[in-house]
């Protein structure tokens, strides 16, 4: 299967990143009661009605993401893979904790800091794992984002080929069809059933991109924007109240998520490729901070100043703020602080490399080499390479000399190896 495209970042991703980024902040500054003090309706009469939907906007971040860590991982081994994400999750993560917990101890007016071992145990990105209240309501989505991460290294395990992301997709989606009927908490865990559609789409897109499209991938993706629909009465409830989500119609949830897929299957197809505006790049580095700090934070200042400043300015003013803090955050924090940590992590994973040594999969007797004479070659045969020179593993595959590419499908990159 030939590849097409680089992979060149994607400036209209990083556009669209963003888009679900304030659709979240506005769904939590302008659809919420609390940072008022009660029901909006009478504020924002009509910007209220679209806010409703803008919980979506996590639902598109994790349709951006099954794309992105799919991209990600290709020619990558799993502790290449885990520098990357921990790099890029924790630094701004951290800072964003402790920002929110000095903000929520000092002006408890919409949220209240119930001991700092919470704190310390949010620091671990594992609090979702052990019943342990999130500092920040947002983190959740964290939660899930590193079970989709935990699957991926599976893959990685096998090796990051189409055709192993195309029994991802198939696996993962039985296993969230089957999840809720047979009733299995651990496989309910990890199949995310609500999520899974999205995660899985994405990374049907990024096949389309780096490939082509066919008729196996639009099925995966027809298949999932079906899927994606069982839930969103549920999601409605949860974000809204059942109450609420009970007098609101759904068809704009569907609207939404169907643009979402047809935004995302746009930017897989190429169409938004012309688009390569500087300030998108910027704009996607901000996204992840600001969905950190936004809404404990910006509804204590949206309350505290609520009878001080027209409602339209307030809000307009703590969304530039934020977007601000976002920006400082990533410049003086994230930045540096992921440089170090990845040169660290990298240096931490070569020294175990170096005193590792490969597990071979078949114990063969040792035969001395003056007693083995191999035949010579036939004309047009395949050259045969050990695969010890690849993955590290002692098995021998056939390689052909003018790709470099292994029978099956498969490249010579260490795809499989652990680090």
């Amino acid at each position: 299967m030939s590849e097409r495209r680089s992979g060149n970042r994607l400036a209209a991703l990083d556009g669209l990143r963003l888009l679900a980024a304030l659709m979240v902040v506005f769904y939590h500054y302008i659809a919420l009661a609390r940072p008022w003090g009660h029901a909006t309706g009478t504020i924002f009469p009509t910007a209220h009605k679209a806010a409703q939907y803008g919980w979506l906007g996590v639902e598109v971040f994790f349709l951006i993401s099954g794309f992105v860590i799919c991209m990600s991982v290709w020619g990558r081994t799993v502790g290449e893979f885990a520098v990357s994400r921990l790099t890029r999750l924790f630094p701004a993560y951290w800072a964003a904790i402790l920002l929110t917990a000095v903000v929520v101890k000092a002006w408890p007016e919409v949220a209240s800091l119930r001991g700092w071992d919470h704190v310390i145990t949010n620091l671990t990105m594992l609090q979702g794992g052990n019943n342990t209240p999130d500092i920040d309501p947002v983190y959740w989505t964290l939660f899930v984002e590193l079970k989709f991460y935990l699957i991926v290294v599976v893959v990685m395990l096998f090796g990051v080929t189409y055709r192993n992301c195309l029994i991802l997709c198939g696996v993962w989606t039985a296993a969230a069809a089957l999840a809720p009927v047979l009733g299995t908490p651990l496989l309910t865990a990890f199949a995310m059933p609500q999520y899974a559609p999205f995660f899985i789409a994405g990374i049907a897109f990024y096949l389309m991109r780096r490939y082509r499209t066919n008729a196996i991938l639009w099925a995966i993706v027809v298949l999932q924007l079906l899927l994606a629909q069982r839930y969103i009465d549920y999601r409605l409830a949860i974000n809204l109240g059942k109450a609420a989500a009970e007098a609101l119609p759904s068809w704009p949830a569907r609207l939404i998520i169907v643009v979402g897929f047809a935004l995302v299957g746009a930017i897989a197809l190429g169409h938004f490729d012309r688009i390569q505006w500087k300030w998108l790049t910027t704009a996607g580095a901000l996204t992840y901070p600001l969905y950190l700090i936004h809404m404990n934070i910006g509804m204590t200042l949206i309350h505290h100043f609520r009878n001080r400043f027209p409602a339209p300015v307030l809000v307009a003013s703590v969304t530039v703020l934020m977007l601000v803090a976002a920006w400082l955050i990533h410049r003086i924090i994230e930045r540096p602080v992921g440089k170090w940590l990845r040169t660290t992590m990298r240096r931490g994973i070569a020294d175990v490399r170096r005193n590792v040594t490969p597990r071979r999969r078949h114990a063969r007797r040792l035969v001395p080499q003056s007693l083995v004479v191999p035949p010579a070659p036939q004309e047009g045969e395949a050259l045969l390479v050990g695969s010890s020179c690849l993955t590290g593993t002692s098995d021998a595959r056939p390689v052909t000399p003018s790709s470099g590419r292994l029978r099956g499908g498969g490249t010579a990159h260490p795809n499989g190896e652990l680090l």
